[in-house]
This record gives structure tokens, sequence and C-alpha cells, in this order.
């Protein structure tokens, strides 16, 4: 393997790491914002009510991106084994 080749493969799965990521954070981007505004209305400062709403959102999108996840990750880790870059 040459390094223009390990250095490929690297960028690859940098960016598959970043699209694989970037719902599950941009759901806890968009509640945190949601709850941040909800709390400076209303003047409640309970620091638990930040963190339930983001789990609970990350868990639902988490269960609604697996299957293109997974076949985002099954279609990387084909063309890594096969050498197909």
């Amino acid at each position: 393997m040459e390094v223009d080749q390990a250095v490929d493969i690297v960028r690859e799965s940098l960016k598959v790491m970043l699209l694989l990521s970037s719902p599950i954070l941009g759901a806890a981007l968009v509640i945190g914002l949601v709850v941040s505004i909800f709390q400076a209305v209303t003047q409640i400062q309970e620091p638990t009510l930040s963190f339930v709403p983001k789990i609970i959102g990350m868990g639902i999108i988490t269960i609604l991106v697996t299957p293109w996840g997974a076949t985002i990750l099954i279609e990387f880790s084909r063309r890594l084994f096969s050498g197909v870059g």
C-alpha cells in the first residue's frame, strides 16, 4: 500500500464518518436551540431540561437513519475491501 492510497482511505473514512454523524448532531443542535429559546422565554433554568429532549431526539433520529447509515457503511466497506477507490 502506497502513501497516497492510505491518505485516500483516511480521507474517505472521515467523509463517511461526517456523513453518518451529521443527522444525529444536527438533531441535537436543533433540539438544543429550541430548548434554549424555551428556557430563555420562560426563565426556567433547569439543567436537566436541555439533556432529556436531546437524548430522546437523538435516539429517535438514530433509529430513523440506521438503514440509510448501514447502506452507506456497507458500500464503503465493499469499496475498501475490494480495493476500488
